[in-house]
């Protein structure tokens, strides 16, 4: 049987990087950071595009990133290799948090981080409404683009009410499948194809 390495290359489905926009990894992409990541673009400009890993949990509370945030049952993300030291949020709760940046549908990025942490301690905000991350994931002018035609990302719409759930390293399989069929065969490809 001939092997055709096409198989794994993204067809466009026409969708250009904007914000409220996501990237899929494909299967093989290496690091940490990225492999089998979906990202949500909150920023995509000429100067360049900003973006948060959807789906790498960190296994531990808000409290050790943060230790004076409310006791509060929010899950943390790891964003991306830039700034791994900062913590950011996106949200549904612009009403309540001044300085947001919207992103999709009823979706923020940021905002004032000592109101939204009064409004946490109040109780005012619920842990479903809130996602923090540990960094962010950035590229420069061009730089999206350019990974875009080397395979890289495959670019999506996606549901709104996705972004807000409780992801993890399994959601990129589910991420997939709403593509299309052409990209079925990376729901089995092995993480790492070595060990087969």
């Amino acid at each position: 049987m001939h092997f055709n390495p096409d198989i794994f290359k993204i067809q466009s489905n026409n969708i250009a990087p904007q914000k409220g926009r996501i990237l899929i990894a494909e299967p093989f992409l290496p690091g940490n950071y990225f492999n089998r990541s979906v990202i949500l673009l909150v920023a995509h400009s000429q100067k360049g595009t900003v973006g948060f890993i959807l789906n790498k949990q960190v296994d531990f509370p808000i409290q050790e990133v943060m230790p004076d945030f409310p006791d509060f049952p929010a899950q943390v993300y790891m964003g991306g290799p830039v700034a791994t030291d900062s913590l950011y949020f996106i949200h549904t709760r612009s009403d309540l948090i001044p300085g947001s940046i919207h992103v999709l549908d009823n979706i923020h990025w940021g905002g004032d981080f000592e109101e939204m942490k009064r409004l946490v301690n109040l109780g005012l905000i619920q842990a479903e409404e809130i996602r923090f991350f540990l960094g962010y994931s950035g590229w420069d002018a061009g730089q999206l683009e350019r990974e875009i035609k080397e395979n890289s990302w495959l670019v999506d719409d996606v549901d709104s009410k996705l972004v807000m759930r409780e992801l993890d390293h399994t959601s990129w399989v589910d991420f997939v499948k709403k593509v299309g069929k052409r990209y079925s065969l990376w729901e089995h490809f092995p993480e790492n194809p070595s060990l087969n």
